[in-house]
């Protein structure tokens, strides 16, 4: 039996007359890495920020882990984890310190902190850094610990937004290799947005390709890319075919200088 641990229906947000995410229904299978594409201002983050209760939407609603986000966002938060897309951790404080305060936030037994945050460090290989200022961290390490914080409480669906931009192509590896053990080790379903369309046709069992705030397709790669015409196209041609971008793409300054300053912090 197939377990739906996220599903989307009708789900819109707008601002002012301006449609950020136009009526979206689809839905997340338990266990299943998704990755959700499209160019800067496509409607990604609003469409993340909406599903982890840190956005009201419009109209339309979404159910995750079984919880409703309009009726039920407490519920919700505790069945979520999430990663933004800018830095969310303490660079004044050591790793342990970071996982620490989360863990006393996720309320998670006083008795059983200090054996979750070590044993959240040593999945994440940054236990033998755990005393060390998170200033001092590098990009790859300061993305895996927000992953641990982020997992303390062992949720049941991860929300993760541009989870290795900027990062060198050995952190990434690094990043996937743990959030693949996640998956293995606890089931973790995983809602993921990227640029590197090599890390979704790698990682993602599904992909959902948004344009101008709607779904433009949604399948496995050989699904989109049978749709375009046959394996002989690349993810990449797929991309910019359903994405349109051209004209359009790039998103407003805004959207362009978060991404950056995620990309200088991390760097």
């Amino acid at each position: 039996m197939i377990v739906v641990d996220l599903k989307l229906e009708l789900l819109t947000r707008r601002f002012g007359d301006f449609v950020a995410v136009d009526t979206l229904s689809f839905s997340v299978n338990s266990g299943e890495i998704f990755g959700l594409l499209g160019s800067n201002g496509a409607g990604k983050t609003t469409t993340i920020k909406m599903l982890t209760t840190l956005l009201q939407p419009t109209s339309g609603d979404a159910t995750v882990a079984g919880y409703s986000i309009t009726t039920q966002p407490v519920d919700v938060r505790r069945s979520i984890g999430y990663v933004p897309q800018s830095v969310s951790v303490d660079g004044s404080l050591t790793g342990y310190e970071n996982l620490l305060i989360f863990a006393k936030l996720y309320d998670i037994p006083t008795k059983d902190h200090h054996a979750r945050v070590l044993e959240a460090l040593e999945f994440m290989n940054l236990a033998d850094v755990r005393n060390r200022l998170v200033g001092q961290f590098s990009g790859g390490m300061v993305r895996r610990l927000e992953i641990a914080q982020s997992t303390l409480h062992r949720p049941r669906v991860l929300f993760l937004d541009e989870p290795t931009v900027g990062l060198d192509p050995i952190a990434r590896d690094s990043v996937w290799k743990h959030l693949l053990n996640l998956r293995t080790t606890y089931g973790t379903t995983m809602v993921i947005t990227t640029h590197y369309l090599e890390e979704a046709q790698s990682y993602c069992d599904r992909i959902a390709i948004m344009h101008l705030g709607k779904i433009a397709a949604i399948g496995t790669c050989g699904e989109l890319m049978v749709s375009f015409g046959g394996a002989s196209h690349t993810l990449n041609e797929v991309f910019d075919y359903y994405a349109a971008t051209g004209n359009d793409a790039g998103g407003s300054f805004r959207d362009v200088n978060t991404e950056r300053a995620s990309a200088q912090r991390l760097g």
